[in-house]
């Protein structure tokens, strides 16, 4: 079963291509970057070009994996409309993915752990998340960096970004930084959601700002461009 996953959370997100097996496996078979913050202009011309490489078209969809927040806001809405727009016709399950849970599934550190990513303004998107055989959402919000260092005194900060793991290290704090989890990584995260049945419609997928901007403008993207 193919899993299409989208990240458009950040300047530089990915698309992946992935192959759900029984259970939880999953395969992926491609991460496509797409680079620039241009998302508009190259994220359903990718997406065909992902689906023509691997002898595919929008029908052998399965199901779908996207980014739900933080980050970008005009990146996510392009992500977001992208799917809703091809799970709408093609009538498959969605599973919105946080980034901050990707990250806290992404490290090592076990236990309480507090997922972080730079939100600019010197404020951070913070996951707090209890981190087993599973990772379980305690709560996610928007902290200044002074917050962020009181809350996680005794846990371990884990971030994909060198300011915030610098600043968090500065602070006394524990630390383990990784590479940002691309759409290879929400795909996995994705169908283990989609096998245990925590899938979203189209209609009902919305952005996890955290913070909302002012005037926010609906984004437009047709699935017919996808053959």
């Amino acid at each position: 079963m193919l899993v299409l996953s989208v990240d458009s959370s950040d300047r530089n997100g990915s698309i992946s291509l992935s192959q759900g097996g029984p259970g939880e496996a999953c395969d992926v078979l491609e991460v496509v970057q797409l680079g620039g913050g241009i998302f508009s202009a190259q994220l359903v011309p990718q997406i065909a070009a992902l689906l023509a490489k691997h002898q595919a078209t929008k029908q052998d969809i399965a199901a779908f994996a996207v980014v739900s927040g933080p980050g970008s806001f005009t990146g996510l809405r392009i992500g977001l409309a992208a799917v809703k727009a091809l799970a709408e016709v093609l009538e498959k399950p969605i599973a919105g993915v946080s980034m901050l849970e990707a990250v806290a599934r992404g490290g090592t550190s076990r236990g309480t752990v507090m997922a972080a990513l730079e939100a600019g303004r010197a404020e951070v998107y913070v996951g707090e998340y209890e981190v087993g055989s599973d990772a379980k959402r305690i709560s996610e919000t928007l902290m200044t960096q002074a917050e962020l260092v009181t809350s996680a005194k005794g846990r371990t900060v884990l971030t994909p970004d060198r300011n915030v793991a610098d600043m968090a290290r500065t602070a006394g704090l524990s630390v383990e930084e990784l590479e940002r989890p691309d759409s290879g990584a929400i795909a996995r995260i994705g169908w283990k959601k989609i096998r245990a049945g925590e899938i979203v419609s189209p209609r009902a997928l919305d952005a996890n700002y955290i913070r909302r901007m002012d005037g926010e403008t609906p984004v437009t993207i047709r699935s017919e461009a996808v053959e």
